[in-house]
Formats: structure tokens, C-alpha cells, sequence
């Protein structure tokens, strides 16, 4: 019997982008029907009306429970959103074994996603999952240079973490991502962490801490991706849209792109390994956000088209 899961959308003004999704979730092998709770927030451009006729069209492959609502100014963003989505699912399931799993209406995943996140989903696991730009959408080779140049610095960040401070529960080869658009964990570790933080931006980023602090184990499979929209125009702060933005201003000005250099990686390594043998792990996200930054004092190069 497949593990009972409900894949979590909050969806804003994404009319043009939500049928994309849920015709991906219809597609998806070797897991039956696909329960989707949508919240829809604050839209007027008909979001709710395209999400319910694209699974209506769907042949009965997706199951489709939607809430529509309008949150106060001050609530109307990503973590308010995610955890009413997050809580709509919860509602349906019923049950602490269940599995959640998040993404957003501008993601398009691929057929084996969720038998992927349900092959990781080890009780008391955090699932993180790889996001790719949309092959489909129209990308620069600027753009594509810098997406490459950045990937293969944070392969080099993970190979340092992995020499210096291997978890045996997410050992490599791993990829590094665990964001809102592909992020899967069980109902009973959600509820335990106090569920998405109702912040502005970096919902998932906290939702992650705070399932880490409750006993959780963050893994990074291979298995697990998905794709997203290349789009700059984004409807959260400090989501992949703003990365574009950054990037296509980086095309434009011919400045240079800077990261933290791969010593203080390594000395990052280093620290967290020392940690968590004498606090342990749950500890460990708490007391590392309390760290300055790191300074951005290197160059990564990136080749231009000609």
C-alpha cells in the first residue's frame, strides 16, 4: 500500500502557470491518484477557476481540494500561504504518517517526483529536492553560464562538507537545495516543529531549522528534482525570481559575481563538525544562524557568449 501524501501548493495570481503543474501531477508513475491541496490567496486573474478546470481534464489522475481565500495585508505572503497549503493537507490526510509534500503553482516536476520524495521518506526525514531551471523556457547563455558556473561552486561547497563533516544519513553523491518548491516531510515531524513559520520570505528555510531543532534529519537525494520557471517576476520574496533578476543585472553591468571563499567553507566544515559533537544535532541550525556571514570575497568566473 503507497504511503498516504498530498502535495501543497499556495498559489497567487499564477493563472498562466498552475494548469502546467497539475497536467505534471496527473503524469506522475507508480503512485495513484495525486491528492493537491491549492491555497489560493489574494488572486483576481482566475487562478482558482484554471486550477479547477485543468483537473477537472486531468481524467480523474488528480484530486483537487482548493481553498480560496484573501489574507490580511500584513499575512498576504509566502509563509502565511504556505502554511495555510500545508494545513489544508494536513485536514485531508488525517493521519501523522502521512506526507507532505511542497511546491509552488510555477514548478513543473517530473513523472517520478513524488514515488522519488515517497522512495527517501524514512520516519522523521526532511526531503529535499534538487531544483532545475525549466528546459522549456527561454534562458540566455549568459544566464545559463552563471547557473552553471554557481552549480559547480556549490558542488566544490558540498565536496568540502563531505570530507570534513559527513552525515551518515545523507551521504553523496547529494545535491544541496531544500526549498518550498520540492520540500517533503511526515505530518507528525511537521506538527512537532510548529509547522511554516509565517514569514514574509525564507518560510521553507525556517520550516527546515525548526524540523531539524525537532529531531529531523535533512536529506538530499538525487532522485528528487524538479523543475521551475525562469521567470524575474516573481510572487515571493527571495525566491528563484529575485536570483534571476540578480543575474540578468550581473549580464547587463558586466560586474563581477562574488561568493565566500571555499576556506571559509571549509572552516564553516569544520565548526559545524565541532559542534554537533558536543551539542549534538538539533541544536545545530539555532546556534549556526547566529554566526556573521560570510563574506562575499571571491570572483566566480563565468564564461560570456561570445
Amino acid at each position: 500500500m503507497t504511503r498516504p501524501f498530498c502535495v501543497c501548493v499556495p498559489a497567487r495570481n499564477e493563472a498562466g502557470r498552475v494548469a502546467t503543474l497539475i497536467e505534471a501531477l496527473s503524469m506522475q508513475e507508480g503512485v495513484g491518484l495525486v491528492r493537491v491541496a491549492l491555497l489560493v490567496n489574494n488572486s483576481d486573474d482566475g487562478t482558482a477557476e484554471v486550477a479547477r478546470s485543468a483537473a477537472e481534464h486531468r481524467h480523474g489522475r488528480v484530486l483537487l481540494r482548493m481553498r480560496d481565500m484573501t489574507l490580511a495585508p500584513g499575512e498576504a505572503h509566502a509563509g502565511s500561504a504556505r502554511r495555510a497549503a500545508m494545513a489544508l493537507g494536513i485536514e485531508w490526510l488525517d493521519t501523522d504518517d502521512g506526507l507532505l509534500i511542497s511546491t509552488d503553482a510555477d514548478c513543473r516536476p517530473p513523472p517520478g517526483w513524488i514515488a522519488a520524495n515517497l522512495a527517501a521518506a524514512a520516519p522523521g526525514t526532511v526531503i529535499g529536492g534538487a531544483i532545475l531551471l525549466d528546459e522549456r523556457e527561454p534562458v540566455t547563455p549568459e544566464m545559463r553560464a552563471i547557473r552553471t558556473a554557481l552549480d559547480a561552486y556549490w558542488q566544490a561547497v558540498r565536496d568540502i562538507e563531505d570530507a570534513i563533516d559527513p552525515l551518515p544519513w545523507d551521504p553523496p553523491p547529494r545535491h544541496g537545495d531544500h526549498t518550498g518548491a520540492s520540500l517533503a516531510l511526515d505530518v507528525g515531524l511537521y506538527r512537532r516543529a510548529g509547522g511554516v513559520p509565517p514569514l514574509a520570505s525564507g518560510e521553507d528555510q525556517a520550516l527546515v531549522a525548526a524540523a531539524i531543532g525537532a529531531g529531523g534529519r535533512l536529506v538530499h537525494p538525487p532522485s528528487v528534482w524538479t523543475r521551475t520557471s525562469a521567470r524575474d517576476v516573481g510572487r515571493a520574496a527571495g525566491g528563484m525570481a529575485e536570483d534571476m533578476r540578480r543575474w540578468r543585472s550581473l549580464v547587463g553591468s558586466g560586474d563581477a559575481m562574488t561568493v565566500p571563499a571555499l576556506s571559509h567553507w571549509r572552516e564553516r566544515a569544520r565548526w559545524r563538525r565541532a559542534w554537533r559533537i558536543a551539542h549534538g544535532d538539533a541544536t545545530l541550525p539555532a546556534a549556526e544562524a547566529a554566526l556573521e556571514p560570510m563574506p562575499n570575497d571571491m570572483v566566480l568566473e563565468w564564461k560570456r557568449a561570445a
